[in-house]
């Protein structure tokens, strides 16, 4: 709060503020079921102001601070002002509000990754989506196959320490966020996995790297991991042990699984042959079947390891898969069954997929990929989306819609654009994820102008959204 003050920060006149936060519960727990929720009041007498805040826990009083700050804002003349009197009844109307950050195309420094972080926790968003390793490096250190990191990362310097990584989670924790960890496949699954030959554990991923690239998979470089390869799911619960065991007992994992490129296991004669072996013909029913084989193994391997460390859990928890062809609405009801699948669906506004999961009884995260994908508009056709955009991305009211992330993918981006390329755009999904309002950007502009000063005050880099002089003449460039 101090860093909103523009001058005479130490007035001998200031009128004292007394805060009082009172919590229900000292639970810690963190994920789709915790209330949020929070009383903030507001009274000024005579002598001093008076705070008072009430929540179930933690997080909800960690929200009315938030909601505090943005009642007190720097003086030209002198000090801070402060709102005298105030009642505020707030709650998130979806308990899902993330983002997500590639940091396996181009590498990002945990300084640049905590900035996001603090970022998201202004905003009152709660999930950091880690999709820290694809086909590009594993930059990510499983201590139980250091291999993986030794193979995969771009170099020494690109890397995450276990320690790192865990210190991460409980840095967000800190400001009320879940970090979930992304390990993708069993496509976006190369560098890292090419040292199986080498143990003598086979080819644990295929196509890896693999040239002319077209013929192999959807983006440079190739690589998907190896469905009918033992040691491969071997490897895979290892993995799953350390995510497990840095992260909190209630934390799940992202599962990925989009984009299998099925020409790559039906031109790589290993995997075909195996697959007649087994009495598979290779239509593309028998791939499918394959690809959604290797989830429910990989989901096995997740409950054994957190039953395992974590035996006082009642009941698994559901994984979550990016759509996908086997999410499609003829397939999915086959392969992903809905009590252990939330699908991450990232189709267009007017696409009819997100109802169809709804009405088949799915959860749903919603990556509005023509609103909320904050890569767009820097490569190929694709289109730049405005805050204006972003917000505007209405999402229906529906028990089994969790919420949804805005996406910012690491292809053109890298520690020195990333800032502002995510903010201030991420802080309109926010907006729509917490209250989901009636009324439209145009009513959020001046309040959206003045967040945007809130994080350049705590040491962001937000990227400018109007011409200074339009903030200072309201209502002139509409």
């Amino acid at each position: 709060i101090i860093k909103e003050c523009l001058r005479n920060c130490t007035l001998e006149q200031s009128k004292e503020v007394l805060v009082k936060a009172t919590i229900n519960s000292t639970d810690l727990t963190l994920d789709w079921s915790t209330d949020e929720s929070y009383q903030l009041t507001i009274r000024t007498t005579g002598t001093a102001t008076f705070v008072d805040i009430k929540a179930p826990n933690v997080y909800g009083a960690r929200h009315a601070f938030e909601t505090l700050s943005n009642l007190i804002t720097g003086c030209k003349g002198n000090g801070l002002l402060m709102v005298s009197n105030a009642q505020v009844t707030d709650r998130p109307k979806f308990p899902h509000r993330g983002v997500l950050l590639d940091s396996s195309r181009n590498f990002m420094p945990l300084k640049q990754i905590r900035n996001t972080i603090d970022a998201m926790a202004a905003s009152k968003m709660n999930v950091f989506h880690w999709h820290v390793v694809d086909t590009h490096s594993f930059p990510l250190e499983i201590t139980r196959v250091p291999e993986m990191q030794r193979f995969g990362a771009y170099g020494a310097a690109y890397t995450y320490s276990s320690a790192e990584a865990s210190n991460l989670i409980k840095y967000a924790r800190l400001r009320g966020i879940r970090v979930l960890i992304e390990i993708d496949g069993p496509s976006h699954a190369g560098n890292g996995w090419q040292w199986g030959p080498l143990a003598g554990m086979g080819n644990m991923a295929v196509c890896i790297n693999q040239k002319p690239w077209r013929n192999y998979c959807v983006q440079a470089p190739c690589g998907q991991l190896n469905p009918l390869n033992s040691n491969m799911y071997s490897i895979m619960k290892e993995i799953y042990e350390d995510i497990a065991q840095i992260g909190p007992p209630e934390e799940t994992i992202h599962m990925g699984g989009d984009e299998v490129y099925i020409a790559c296991w039906n031109n790589t004669p290993e995997i075909t042959k195996h697959m007649r072996e087994i009495g598979y013909d290779l239509s593309l029913d028998s791939f499918y079947k394959l690809w959604s084989n290797f989830h429910e193994k990989n989901l096995e391997s997740w409950d054994e390891v957190n039953q395992r460390q974590y035996p006082h859990l009642k009941e698994p928890k559901p994984t979550i898969v990016w759509s996908s062809h086997l999410t499609d609405p003829q397939h999915i009801e086959k392969y992903l069954p809905k009590e252990r699948f939330i699908i991450q669906t990232w189709v267009s506004a007017d696409d009819p997929l997100n109802n169809v999961l709804l009405a088949k009884g799915y959860r749903l995260i919603l990556s509005t990929k023509d609103a909320w994908y904050l890569d767009h508009g820097f490569w190929g056709r694709t289109q730049y989306y405005n805050w204006a955009k972003v917000y505007n991305n209405k999402v229906d009211k529906n028990a089994n819609i969790l919420g949804g992330e805005v996406c910012m993918w690491s292809e053109f981006v890298d520690q020195n654009s990333v800032e502002a390329r995510i903010w201030p755009r991420a802080g309109a999904a926010a907006e729509r994820l917490w209250s989901n309002p009636k009324t439209s950007s145009l009513q959020a502009q001046y309040r959206f102008y003045r967040y945007r000063d809130r994080l350049i005050s705590r040491g962001i880099r937000p990227d400018a959204v109007v011409p200074k002089w339009c903030i200072l003449n309201e209502g002139h460039c509409m």
